[in-house]
């Protein structure tokens, strides 16, 4: 994980500090995933939906994201897990890249660890952002 600051409403905070608990409550075993999402909320910088600036990575977002060392775009929707649907490009926020893309910025560069390595991912575009459409409840 890199230590760059990162960018969250506090109406997304809230929603996954709430699926954190919910989490918590159901399986008290460690989840390594629970606590990668909760190391990334500790240290981001919460701001109001209307101040989000408008390149920055949101739940519901649709971001294209780049993998440096593959040369390989994917376009990811950045979903609550009950939303999550691989087949059409829709990662939960609990998966490691889904994990990895909260907060960041078009042009960041970040690395994460996944099942089958490190990634090194660019944030190259960001396609759509709620609350850069004015949608601050999604």
């Amino acid at each position: 994980m890199d230590e760059r600051t990162i960018y969250i409403t506090m109406f997304d905070v809230e929603r996954l500090q709430a699926l954190i608990a919910e989490k918590k409550r159901l399986d008290r075993r460690k989840n390594e995933y629970i606590e990668n999402l909760e190391n990334e909320l500790k240290r981001a910088q919460l701001v109001a939906p209307k101040d989000v600036p408008p390149d920055v990575i949101t739940m519901n977002s649709k971001a294209c994201l780049v993998d440096v060392e593959a040369n390989e775009e994917m376009v990811y929707t950045l979903v609550f897990p009950e939303d999550a649907d691989l087949a059409q490009s829709k990662i939960s926020v609990l998966a490691p890249i889904g994990t990895a893309m909260l907060g960041y910025r078009v042009g960041d560069t970040f690395t994460w660890s996944v099942p089958d390595g490190v990634r090194k991912l660019l944030v190259k575009e960001l396609l759509y952002q709620p609350e850069a459409s004015g949608d601050y409840d999604l």
